[in-house]
């Protein structure tokens, strides 16, 4: 089985596929005839990522990975193909970089008694300034 390197990431090649339509971007005349829009997609079960990878990875991802568990990107902002190819291999690249780096584990803090204080005298001042504008019935009224 074949890999291809995309930054620290070696993923199987069968994994990916690529599709080129013709782009509703920069192109003039070109942009009518010639297919230089590209969509890369990647299964992202069958890459041989590692699971919390591939997790983080779909995650990141969002909306871009479909039903199918299939990353799709779609380059089309550049007049030749190649140029959107490499677009999209790159984006691919930035995503599983992003995915292979642990995330910090968040540290439980606690507010200090100074910043509960603050935030008491706020709501306290708030309060203060609303109870103000009320209107207050007096004996003429």
């Amino acid at each position: 089985m074949k890999s291809i390197i995309l930054g620290e990431t070696a993923i199987a090649a069968d994994s990916l596929s690529w599709k080129f339509h013709l782009s509703s971007g920069p192109g003039g005349q070109n942009a009518a005839k010639v297919s230089t829009a590209v969509e890369l997609r990647l299964n992202v079960g069958d890459a041989n990522l590692e699971p919390r990878v591939a997790s983080r990875l779909r995650e990141l991802a969002g909306t871009q990975v479909n039903r199918k568990d299939e990353l799709v990107i779609n380059a089309r902002k550049h007049r030749t193909q190649e140029r959107n190819r490499r677009e999209a291999l790159d984006r691919l690249t930035n995503l599983l970089d992003q995915a292979m780096k642990q995330p910090k584990a968040r540290i439980a803090t606690r507010p200090t008694r100074a910043s509960k204080n603050a935030r008491l005298d706020s709501k306290r001042r708030q309060s203060e300034k609303k109870r103000s504008r009320s209107h207050i019935p007096t004996e003429i009224d």
